[in-house]
């Protein structure tokens, strides 16, 4: 079985409060978009799973890949054979994208499927959220209203349909863990929900991300390829997440010029 994760942007991103366990509450839109990876599942009759990377580099800590967490978490469920996982990366890492957690949700949703195990949906989303705080929303795969850690999410009736979206990677690796030290909570001044609802060209003003202050004084790169789009005639332009991508919403295809130094993609949603 071949499934294709995909990425997510954050349409603005709020850090409300710093919570008694250490961690942070926000408020954000997560939106799916088409830049994947490519993971493959095949039975291999063995009494031992592998695991095999392609493309860009996986960073790793010595554990398993979350791909690999998430035959564990579904073969504790429900005991299945062992598999061989070959993952074909493409989003990139530490970019604010949420790869790792997109091939881990449909890791997951592939395995429920081919061994026809029938674990429903809201089983499907725990089972998820033990492994990230957004894997639960690549279950769904479509735009939500995330608030919690990230974690708990509310229906939202919002699309970008049709608009173009220009993706840009400096091939800086932001770690969230570093960019939360230097972000000071703060209630919102606008809500995200009632920004999404006003055209995209009031947007500029209004839907930010949080990490942008930080994250752009320790990296002016980024904050100047949110710069060029704008010069490059996008109507709204954010960095995703904690960094590092940033993108760009236009209303028609473009044609847009970075450097060597960066990847980026054009991409229609």
């Amino acid at each position: 079985m071949v499934v294709f994760p995909n990425a997510k942007i954050n349409l603005g991103l709020h850090i409300t409060e710093k919570r008694s366990d250490g961690y942070h509450n926000i408020e954000s839109v997560f939106y799916p978009i088409p830049l994947m990876d490519v993971l493959e599942i095949k039975e291999n009759g063995t009494s031992l799973n592998n695991f095999k990377s392609l493309g860009l580099t996986i960073p790793s800590d010595g554990g398993m890949n979350l791909t690999e967490r998430a035959w564990e978490l579904v073969n504790s469920h429900i005991p299945i054979p062992h598999v061989d996982l070959e993952l074909l990366k493409n989003i990139p890492i530490g970019a604010g994208l949420g790869g790792g957690s997109a091939d881990a949700a449909f890791c997951i949703v592939a395995l429920n499927s081919f061994f026809k195990l029938q674990i429903p949906e809201d089983k499907l989303l725990k089972m998820a959220g033990k492994l990230g705080a957004d894997c639960s929303f690549f279950i769904k795969n479509q735009p939500i209203y995330a608030a919690g850690t990230g974690d708990q999410f509310s229906e939202l009736e919002f699309s970008l349909k049709g608009k173009y979206i220009v993706l840009v990677y400096p091939n800086i690796h932001v770690s969230t863990p570093t960019a939360y030290k230097h972000v000071i909570p703060i209630r919102p001044k606008y809500d995200i929900r009632a920004v999404l609802r006003l055209p995209i060209e009031q947007w500029k003003t209004k839907l930010a991300n949080d990490f942008e202050v930080s994250v752009f004084e320790e990296y002016p790169t980024i904050k100047t390829i949110k710069e060029s789009l704008y010069e490059q005639e996008a109507i709204y332009a954010s960095m995703s997440g904690s960094g590092s991508s940033v993108f760009g919403i236009f209303n028609t295809e473009p044609s847009v010029k970075f450097d060597d130094s960066v990847r980026y993609w054009t991409l229609k949603l």
